[in-house]
Order: structure tokens, then sequence, then C-alpha cells
């Protein structure tokens, strides 16, 4: 036992980021921008691969659903910490917590494998390209996002039960900007040993294996593209993967440094920088990554934008 002052935890307080009341007003407003900029930007993801019929394939399907799931992912942690930056105690309760842990997971880890999922695509449509209608049909892609989803909120299930099952000390304080996994057991008062052990398991087998499935479809994408005769061929074929792995990039370097090591006790202060990157910044650059590395997208924005001045315009003369 770490202790025997045991208590029962009603409520956690976030320690977040310290700062006068200045700063913390500053940093409300930096993170208010950026979270109505994140849901501006998927939402326009979401309406223009909907929209415009030659956006209709595997590709921006898998897109307008990370859209999506990015929408929710950054609205599980950015509107409780924007209402903790203008008050003066961070409280969450015992049930918000749990709640937003479970759902924050969740749909991390259907990130993962809607990013693996993306990238079988990428493979399939350089790869095999003439079988790519077959293999990347309409009900496979379908039946592929409902898998991410299903997974990702049903492996969270296990580890959110435990830590609500787990007896807390007198302290209260979660040394984080949500609720997350690693703080939590470190307010426990009990032997905590194989539930870490069982959550890192758990992380390896999630994050890296996601990962190594993404890199395995990149070796054989680049190998294949090698093989292109003309640069100009080579060229639009790794332009189709850019976005993508320039998504991968920015989304598996935080969580792999927060959730892939033994003993994560001494840098919960740089796990909270990873977090805001991870949780709040790689959401907003998602949708921009792909507004401006596609011409497709690029120019169904451009045709939404001109219709509705169109519309504007046929109202005003009315």
């Amino acid at each position: 036992m770490k202790s025997e002052n045991i208590t029962s935890v009603r409520e956690f307080i976030f320690l977040g980021f310290t700062g006068s009341l200045r700063i913390q007003s500053l940093l409300f407003l930096i993170f208010l921008v950026v979270y109505i900029i994140t849901c501006l930007g998927n939402v326009v993801i979401i309406t223009i691969t909907r929209s415009d019929y030659r956006l209709h394939t595997p590709m921006y399907f898998f897109i307008s659903n990370l859209s999506f799931l990015d929408l929710w992912y950054t609205s599980s942690t950015s509107p409780k910490m924007l209402a903790n930056f203008l008050s003066e105690r961070k409280t969450i309760s015992f049930i918000g917590c749990i709640t937003q842990l479970y759902f924050c997971l969740s749909l991390g880890v259907t990130e993962n494998f809607l990013l693996a999922a993306m990238a079988y695509d990428r493979y399939v449509a350089i790869c095999n390209p003439l079988r790519y209608a077959v293999l990347m049909s309409k009900r496979v892609c379908i039946q592929l996002v409902i898998g991410c989803w299903f997974t990702g909120f049903l492996s969270i299930v296990m580890p959110a039960t435990f830590i609500a099952m787990l007896p807390y000390c007198a302290s209260n304080v979660i040394n984080q900007i949500f609720c997350d996994i690693s703080p939590l057991i470190q307010l426990s008062c009990s032997d905590t040993h194989i539930l870490e052990k069982l959550n890192f398991i758990t992380a390896i087998i999630v994050i890296l294996g996601t990962f190594f499935m993404i890199t395995v479809s990149y070796i054989r994408i680049v190998s294949t593209i090698l093989r292109i005769s003309s640069s100009a061929g080579r060229k639009k074929a790794f332009s189709t993967c850019a976005s993508h792995l320039m998504v991968v990039l920015f989304y598996y370097g935080p969580i792999i440094f927060m959730y892939i090591r033994p003993n994560a006790d001494s840098s919960l202060d740089l796990d909270k920088v990873m977090a805001v990157f991870c949780c709040i910044v790689t959401p907003m650059l998602n949708p921009i990554i792909y507004s401006f590395r596609n011409k497709e997208v690029k120019h169904a924005l451009i045709k939404v934008i001109s219709r509705k001045r169109m519309f504007s315009l046929n109202e005003a003369v009315r």
C-alpha cells in the first residue's frame, strides 16, 4: 500500500498550466482560437468531401472520418480545459474524470487504427492499382471504419474500469490537463504495479502495433514508387501519400513519448506539453495539411465558396 490514508474521492483538481491570472487569460484566448479553428477546419473537410462527388473515393472517405474523429477527440478535453483557465478551482467530478478518460483514450486508440487503415488504402492504391476498386470497395471501407471505432472503444473498457475501481489517497491533484491514466495511477493508494504493466503492454500493442503496420505499408509503397520509370509518375504517386505521412508523424511522435515509457513518473510536466500537441494541436493541423497539400480538396473548397457567394448574390438581388 502506498498510504493508509484512504479517502473517498469525489472530485479531482487539475494542476494544468500554472501562472498568474493574466497568463491564464492569455492561454484561454490562445486555446480558444485553436479550438475554434480545429472545429471549423474539420467541419469544412467533412462538408466538402460529402458535397463534391469527385471526392467520393475511399481516400476521402477515410479523411472525412478522420476529421469527424478529430472533432470529437479535441472536444473531449478542450471545453473543460478552457473552463479551467477561467476558474479558481480547476476541478472535475470523479464520474466526469473517468468519463473523460474513457472517451479521450477511446478516440485516441480509434485514431491509431484509422491511420493504419488509411495507410493500407494508400498501399492498395499504389501497389495494387488494378485491384483497388475490389479491395477497397465501399463495403470494405465502411467495415474498416466500423472496425476501427469498435476496437478503439472496446479496448479502453477494461483499463477505464480498473482505474475507476482504484482506491485513492488524500491527494486528488492531477498533474495533467485532462484525466489520463498515468497521473491517476499515481494518486492511488493500492499496489498498481500490475495495472501499470497492463497499460504499458496495451499501449505497445495498440501504438507500436499500428505504427508497425503503417511503416510496413510505406516501405512497400516507397519500394513500388521507386520502380516507376517516369519522374512525373513517381511524384504523383508520392503526392497521394505525403499528407497522410505528415499526419502520422505529427500524431505518433507525442503519443509514443507519452505512453511508450516503462517509467513515466518523472516526465509528467513534459507530458502536459505532449498532451496539448496530441489532443489539441494535431486535430487542428490535420485539416490544414489535407487542405494545403491536396489539389482536389483545394478545388472543392473553392467550389463551395464560389457556390455560397453566388447564393448570397442571388439572395441580395431578390
